[in-house]
């Protein structure tokens, strides 16, 4: 009898070590995502797409290290982690290049050129509001409070600042500053509003790894699918639909330079000239 409970125990602490490693291997498979981002954007290779982010005429200085990046990708496990090799690589590529003209410090003869100037800003300088819609009322504006550009991605406007607050745990209507304030935060709300489908726009994600399905309203507007289209999703109302405009041309720039880095191509729809804003 004794020799059977022993055999019974063994079996019993066989399956337990087999429950215990496969919860292990779910919560590494949460944590990173198919494909952990540092196996894409290791430490060095960080450091060659921000040559410049830690150079003292860059205010966000200090901001947006590493780790704060790194950290922030484990509350989206799909970033980076979709498809083959290079559609993950190419999808990192236009995310940093997007963020890196959002918060850009280059100019036209900057030392080793204008896409090397990527995380130089936290917050918008001179705002021209407080992009407080006040005709938002699920998401109203508290008195004296800026949803200026905060973080990578520029977040901006009092209903992505609630949307985003809801989302990763903090009060973006009420305390709209913390994103300035937190780099790990920060990278978050940046990934959040890639992510993040919003209707009628998709989300720059599924754009970037070939889940998008154009609507007749998207088709009659040319919103083909490629980098050109994240950028109309970011900033299409103010960019789109015009002729060689240079913001434009800037975020392109910055995506065929990281591109070569990743060593992928960018693939087709670099711009957004020919396509209408969404609505």
């Amino acid at each position: 009898m004794k020799k059977q409970v022993n055999v019974w125990l063994c079996l019993f602490l066989f399956f337990l070590s087999i429950s215990s490693f496969l919860q292990e291997t779910e919560a590494r498979k949460y944590s990173y995502g198919r494909a952990p981002i540092t196996r894409l954007v290791s430490r060095s290779l960080y450091d060659r797409i921000f040559i410049h982010k830690e150079n003292n005429a860059c205010p966000a200085k200090g901001f947006y290290p590493y780790e704060a990046f790194v950290e922030a990708t484990r509350w989206f496990p799909r970033f980076g982690s979709v498809g083959g090799m290079t559609t993950r690589r190419r999808e990192v590529a236009a995310f940093l290049a997007q963020i890196s003209h959002e918060t850009t410090g280059g100019w036209a003869t900057a030392p080793d050129g204008p896409y090397a100037w990527g995380l130089c800003f936290k917050e918008e300088v001179s705002p021209q509001s407080n992009y407080c819609d006040a005709s938002n009322k699920e998401w109203p504006c508290f008195p004296g409070k800026s949803y200026k550009g905060r973080g990578p991605i520029q977040l901006s406007w009092n209903y992505n600042y609630g949307q985003a607050g809801r989302a990763l745990g903090f009060d973006g209507l009420q305390n709209p500053e913390s994103v300035a304030n937190n780099s790990v935060l920060a990278f978050k709300t940046a990934l959040w509003f890639w992510m993040t489908e919003q209707t009628p726009k998709p989300s720059c994600h599924d754009v970037m790894v070939n889940r998008y399905r154009p609507t007749k309203a998207d088709i009659a507007a040319n919103r083909t699918s490629g980098f050109g289209l994240t950028t109309n999703i970011i900033n299409g109302g103010l960019e789109c639909g015009i002729p060689g405009d240079g913001r434009v041309n800037d975020r392109v720039g910055y995506f065929q330079r990281y591109a070569k880095l990743f060593n992928v191509n960018t693939g087709p729809y670099l711009d957004c000239e020919n396509q209408r804003p969404f609505s």
